[in-house]
């Protein structure tokens, strides 16, 4: 290990790009700590405290919601106006035909357009956040100026946000949107281990042992999980053209166990989040049967049973739509077919897709049910341990190790680039 590290920082080429990123990781930090007027932040601090759903919304972010800063938003809207575009593809052929076959100039129209639809998404969701937040009398004095003033702001960060981003990932080392996130759950890191020393009871050693066995591991569990695949033995029949022979070889089709990443657990989130958002809305309303219905169906979502319990089943349940969406059985049939490959034992066309598909449903039970623990994992801490200052994020280790395995290989790869063009 650290032999590459010392091989990373020779290459000049390489280390100017991490030397760059590095800068912009500083920069979206700074930004992240600059907060709009009129926040009082005693009332921020206990919503989050007191709020495990707008904390996880914070871990979106990047950090910038927890302190109401002019990057509030961080990166969600564009996270959410690619999953739309990704599930738009999948519905609307002529989408798809531009994505895949009009290469890069149709790649760069797709992004263009997620681009697009970032700015209503931003627009609209600081409005409801900037409501949510006067409910909560944790913005004073704010009027329709104010108001406009802080959508403008909060719109035009996300795009900065975006922005950086992109030329994170134009330098080819790591995602920059999945950069950006990590880079806040790291930030956030320090903060919550003073919290965690500064409540500290002696009594409690072998529970803090306890829990850092667990984080280990877990952190070993998602690295198994994340890397974690099922190979399908593929073979190709031989053709003889002329003098020659092609074909005859063996491959395998590789299945992901967790083929949809983290994406399940923003589909839930974004679930989840509408409701409790509805009902503080409605919470003060002047009719008195709206406002007795809102406020029980706040206290229902406050119930940790009932909300981790719809939480898991919700992730699951995601976890088969979005395989379903993106893996598509049947045209990976006819694509071996055409190619002249076969699955041992089993015949091409019909007999194929229905054997992926059912093997694609086994795997993928295995996948949901990990996503589902990781995203259930801190009510499971917090209802075990009666620990109600720290949260150990299960989605926040996904996302960090998911991360940290993306870039490194991405490093290495471009280290093995560098030895073949010494060779």
């Amino acid at each position: 290990m650290w032999e590459k590290i010392v091989q990373i920082f020779k290459v000049k080429e390489l280390r100017n790009k991490i030397i760059f990123i590095l800068a912009l990781l500083v920069v979206f930090r700074l930004v992240a700590n600059i907060p709009i007027p009129g926040v009082d932040q005693t009332q921020l601090r206990n919503f989050f405290g007191s709020n495990e759903f707008f904390g996880l919304l914070n871990l979106f972010s990047g950090g910038g919601l927890s302190s109401i800063s002019i990057v509030m938003l961080g990166v969600g809207p564009y996270i959410t106006a690619s999953i739309i575009m990704q599930l738009l593809t999948m519905i609307v052929p002529r989408l798809e035909q531009i994505y895949k076959e009009e290469g890069e100039a149709g790649r760069q129209k797709f992004n263009q357009w997620t681009r697009w639809i970032t700015i209503p998404l931003a627009a609209l969701q600081t409005f409801g956040m900037i409501s949510l937040l006067k409910n909560q009398n944790i913005l004073t004095n704010v009027g329709p100026a104010e108001i406009i003033s802080i959508i403008v702001v909060a719109v035009a960060g996300t795009i900065f946000l975006m922005w950086l981003g992109e030329l994170i990932t134009e330098k080819n080392i790591g995602n920059g949107v999945s950069l950006i996130i990590f880079a806040g759950i790291v930030a956030g890191l320090p903060g919550s281990l003073s919290r965690l020393y500064a409540v500290r009871d002696s009594s409690q050693i072998f529970t803090y042992i306890f829990l850092g066995a667990l984080v280990f591991i877990s952190i070993a569990f998602v690295v198994a999980m994340t890397e974690g695949q099922r190979n399908i033995p593929v073979s190709y029949a031989k053709r003889i053209r002329g003098n020659k022979t092609y074909g005859g070889s063996s491959t395998h089709l590789p299945l992901r166990v967790n083929q949809a990443g983290v994406i399940p657990i923003i589909f839930a989130m974004s679930i989840m989040l509408f409701p409790g958002m509805i009902s503080n809305f409605l919470a003060n309303a002047s009719n008195p049967t709206v406002a007795n219905v809102a406020k029980n169906i706040g206290n229902i979502f406050q119930n940790q049973l009932f909300y981790g319990s719809l939480y898991f089943i919700l992730v699951v349940a995601f976890t088969y739509f979005y395989t379903a969406v993106v893996f598509d059985p049947n045209k990976i049939s006819e694509n071996l077919q055409k190619q002249g490959g076969y699955i041992p034992g089993i015949r091409p066309g019909k007999n194929t897709a229905e054997y992926l598909y059912r093997i694609v449903n086994r795997v993928t039970l295995s996948g949901s049910v990990f996503l589902g623990l990781i995203a259930i994992m801190p009510f499971a801490i917090q209802a075990i341990f009666n620990m109600k200052s720290v949260s150990i994020g299960g989605t926040a280790l996904l996302i960090v190790v998911s991360v940290v395995i993306e870039t490194v290989k991405q490093i290495e790869g471009q280290l093995v680039m560098r030895d073949y063009e010494g060779f």
